[in-house]
């Protein structure tokens, strides 16, 4: 089963429970990767959150309901997850720009998100620097924060921005291992469940031998197969990598993704270059 099958597969999941309950962790199971990576890969292919689009689509056709039956906005609102009237119609009223009451009206403008669908698109876009390696079992030490999914790209700069001012880098940096060839200060997104509905671990590290201090945490990597990504210029560049992968290298390549945390590696500046390390296995 290809990845565009797979992801058209989740994405039927999803519409199928738009009127229940909607389990992350299923809907990545079908696409056959992490949860963590289903969120992000939906999100930076369609331009749009997984939550945001469920909403959109949940509100789509809570607008149909009023407009084709006399269900009570109660019921509505309870069916399609809201904890009440209230809430279900601030939500409403926020992406249709009218109240439930008067959607129910002839002539009421409404806006009708349609379900989503995936494609692979042949583009000529510039090549992709990367390398396949082999890494024996390794483990990293470094500073853990809880991130809420949805304001990730907000939290993660300022959990940056906190550990430059305890001088957590040059702590890491006395214990990490120089000959590792995985290198620099690493940012690893990851959790138990790895890519929880709510939230994820974020951990800024070095790969180490060392004993982790007691304010600092551990995780274990067992040998894998990686793809590793060059990112040339600022550390920002990493995200048009990011996406790049999701929409171009993984529907194209031999290989899909593992259920492992992958690795940003920030190297020293004068390097002028980072790196992405992905976990990925041959496809059978």
């Amino acid at each position: 089963m290809d990845w565009v099958t797979r992801m058209n597969r989740a994405v039927s999941y999803l519409e199928e429970h738009m009127d229940g309950e909607i389990v992350y962790a299923e809907a990545a199971r079908i696409a056959c990767c992490s949860v963590y990576h289903f969120q992000r890969m939906f999100s930076f292919i369609t331009e749009v959150s997984l939550s945001e689009y469920i909403r959109r689509r949940r509100l789509t056709l809570a607008a149909f309901e009023l407009q084709q039956s006399r269900i009570k906005v109660i019921d509505l609102a309870l069916k399609y997850g809201y904890d009440s009237p209230e809430a279900f119609t601030r939500a409403f009223q926020q992406l249709h720009g009218s109240t439930p009451t008067a959607a129910r009206n002839a002539g009421t403008p409404l806006k009708a998100y349609p379900r989503m669908s995936f494609q692979i698109s042949i583009k000529g876009a510039a090549e992709m620097n990367y390398r396949i390696e082999q890494v024996g079992g390794f483990k990293i030490v470094g500073m853990k924060e809880t991130v809420h999914t949805e304001q990730a790209f907000s939290e993660i700069p300022a959990i940056w921005d906190a550990a430059r001012e305890k001088d957590v880098f040059g702590r890491l940096w006395e214990l990490h291992d120089p000959e590792h060839v995985i290198r620099g200060i690493l940012g690893i997104c990851a959790n138990g469940e790895f890519g929880a509905n709510e939230t994820f671990d974020y951990i800024l590290a070095v790969v180490s031998d060392e004993a982790a201090p007691e304010d600092l945490t551990t995780l274990d990597f067992p040998a894998a197969t990686w793809a590793v990504f060059e990112a040339p210029g600022p550390p920002d560049a990493l995200q048009e990598i990011w996406k790049r992968l999701y929409t171009e290298w993984i529907p194209a390549s031999a290989y899909e993704l593992a259920y492992l945390p992958a690795i940003e590696c920030y190297l020293p500046p004068e390097e002028n270059r980072n790196e992405l390390w992905v976990p990925v296995l041959k496809k059978a």
